[in-house]
């Protein structure tokens, strides 16, 4: 098994490091932080470590997540052993702009201030190579204007966890047309459907690694 194979198995089990007690199966063993260490000691650059080791860890995870395989504890150790790793190798990549593909806006629109679901979903875009800007909950169309014109994203990622407040959806879309931003819009949630997305002219994304796929149509 490459050392690269080892940290992309290391992120999707969630083991950071040698000291780390999650997951018990693998207490004492070589974690994430170890494994780049042996990797940049190899002489394997910090780009190839981050898209062959971290990145295809927490694609592993987005899969997992989508299917029903695992769950939210499992997606949050899974990130913060990608975060150990990356840690050792931000003073390497400079000021990381040639290791990300992009910007993604994402928040949860305004009336609503549930963000497990849009914090998964940065987690896992994240992983995946994108920059995201996070509005946090409760934001109103405007922001949502205000942050594409500021950051120039691929896209723009909606989300909403009541019925009521997924009509909010629409009104911000109107006002990023209104603005004449023709950006991308991706939207998801609990009570979100395909019918609906297509009816507000948006994309449906069903878990946070349809996230990732509709980005890297986008990207193309």
């Amino acid at each position: 098994m490459t050392v690269l194979l080892e940290i992309a198995e290391l992120v999707a089990a969630g083991h950071a490091e040698q000291g780390s007690k999650f997951p018990p199966a693998l207490l004492g063993q070589p974690g994430v932080v170890e494994k780049v260490t042996e990797a940049l000691e190899a002489g394997l650059s910090p780009e190839q470590i981050l898209h062959e080791g971290l990145m295809a860890g927490m694609e592993v995870v987005g899969r997992r997540f989508g299917a029903g395989e695992i769950f939210v504890p499992e997606v949050l150790m899974a990130s913060k052993a990608m975060k150990a790793g990356m840690e050792l190798l931000k003073p390497l990549l400079g000021s990381g702009a040639a290791s990300r593909k992009g910007v993604f806006v994402l928040g949860t629109v305004l009336g609503d201030v549930h963000d497990i679901g849009k914090n998964l979903v940065r987690m896992i875009v994240e992983g995946a190579g994108w920059e995201v800007i996070d509005l946090g909950t409760n934001v109103a169309p405007e922001r949502f204007v205000e942050a594409v014109r500021d950051y120039r994203p691929v896209a723009v990622g909606l989300s909403a966890l009541l019925t009521t407040t997924m009509q909010q959806m629409s009104g911000v879309i109107a006002a990023l047309r209104s603005a004449q931003l023709e950006v991308p819009v991706i939207v998801g949630g609990a009570p979100v459907n395909e019918r609906f997305a297509s009816e507000i002219g948006a994309a449906y994304g069903r878990d946070p690694q349809a996230a990732v796929t509709f980005l890297a149509r986008q990207y193309k």
